[in-house]
């Protein structure tokens, strides 16, 4: 499909369709084949998900705000209770866990749906 055939499709916002794993061109076929693996094209409109790569980024955002979250309550919650490192345990790993789950595929999908928007490729150096 050419540049004239994603014309043919209403724009859909690349947030809102990244957030619920949607295609980044019509919005209605899945974008995840299973929990993170991409689609190899869409089921509604055909678009090839070949240009999908979001690489590290969605990781690294994931970490980056779990850890500051996480570690934020974690000091606050000994600082004004104390309580004993079982239950720091007992809170913090699977809540951890259950977070980056869910913010990794739903930050990925926004990422590739962003970098159809913008038409994002690999960066080429131009040897002349």
């Amino acid at each position: 499909m050419s540049e004239d055939d994603n014309a043919l499709y209403p724009p859909v916002d690349p947030i809102r369709s990244g957030l619920a794993g949607r295609c980044p061109r019509c919005g209605e076929g899945k974008l995840f084949e299973g929990y993170l693996a991409p689609e190899k094209s869409c089921t509604h409109c055909g678009l090839d998900y070949g240009f999908a790569d979001a690489g590290d980024g969605p990781a690294v955002f994931v970490i980056l705000l779990v850890g500051f979250l996480v570690v934020g309550f974690a000091l606050w919650l000994e600082v004004n209770y104390g309580p004993p490192l079982w239950l720091h345990l007992l809170l913090w790993i699977p809540l951890s866990v259950g977070i980056c789950m869910w913010l990794l595929r739903a930050l990925k999908g926004v990422l590739i749906n962003l970098q159809f928007k913008n038409n994002a490729h690999e960066g080429q150096l131009d040897n002349d």
